[in-house]
């Protein structure tokens, strides 16, 4: 599947904010799943941007802004040509080693009820185990944006029941942990056919299982990861891997916007040869916080 992706984040800040620093994991790897077309990454103030390869391999960008700014606006739009593996991303070039996808961190320490919760997810095959998983967080958790906010952690999101794609996220990978399953957090995009535009950008799970390698599960859907998927960026929880995080001084109370756009390309473009904007029509919308 030929996808097209448009992502547009924008900061308001009370008052100008200075030295800001931000770092941004917003593009794409090539792999086995993913083939990408082209990619762009713009960031609508002056400054310099410095390319990295962060400890997770991901691919991102230091941006330094050269002067104060009131809004700091960022604008990502790529093609991506998807297949379909069953979730399977497999082995790779890992650059650390897999017990660290066993590490818990303040966002994906379990309580006592998601060990309990953990505990009854059992099955001899490991990977009939991680379906198991996924579809039990997918019955058990309903999707909410109004419960939780970024700072939510899984135990409290899996105490609530609801919570938004992060949130079910990090309750698989803590849950995974629990089990003895490597498991790291995914950021990226999904182009869902009955609702292309999106106030954020999406996150699922992979568990690392015998014979297969890494595996994406998204049990926000209760699916493995398909050709409506673009994988971004890994971590070990959400702010590990996370779009854009930064830092500034001043500026008072900031304002958070994110508009998502994503969906498959024409099979063939218009007979007088121009492709439709795909994007035309749209209305930002604004992140909760």
């Amino acid at each position: 599947m030929r996808l097209l992706i448009d992502h547009r984040t924008v900061y308001r800040y009370e008052g100008p904010a200075s030295a800001i620093v931000q770092v941004l994991r917003l593009t794409p790897r090539p792999g086995d799943s993913q083939a990408i077309l082209r990619w762009r990454v713009d960031v609508e103030a002056d400054g310099a941007i410095k390319p990295f390869t962060d400890a997770h391999g991901n691919l991102a960008h230091m941006f330094y802004a050269d002067a104060p700014l009131a809004e700091l606006a960022i604008h990502v739009e790529g093609e991506v040509l998807t297949t379909d593996r069953a979730g399977i991303v497999g082995a790779g070039e890992e650059l650390v080693p897999l017990g660290v996808y066993l590490r818990s961190t303040p966002l994906t320490t379990p309580d006592a009820a998601l060990a309990a919760f953990a505990r009854t997810i059992q099955h001899e095959s490991p990977l009939s185990q991680a379906h198991m998983l996924m579809e039990s967080i997918h019955r058990r958790m309903a999707f909410d944006p109004d419960v939780t906010h970024p700072a939510t952690d899984a135990a409290t999101a899996f105490r609530l029941g609801r919570g938004v794609c992060q949130d079910l996220s990090q309750v698989m990978v803590t849950a995974a942990r629990l089990l003895g399953i490597p498991a790291r957090y995914v950021s990226g995009h999904y182009a869902a056919p009955d609702h292309p535009e999106q106030e954020a950008a999406h996150a699922w799970a992979e568990l690392h299982l015998p014979g297969l390698g890494w595996v994406a599960f998204d049990p926000t859907h209760g699916i493995c990861a398909g050709e409506g998927h673009v994988r971004v960026a890994v971590g070990l929880d959400s702010l590990d891997a996370a779009p854009v995080r930064g830092t500034r001084r001043g500026g008072g109370a900031e304002r958070l916007s994110v508009q998502v756009h994503g969906r498959a390309a024409p099979a063939a473009p218009p007979a007088d040869g121009a492709e439709p904007d795909l994007f035309a029509g749209q209305e930002q919308q604004e992140q909760r916080q």
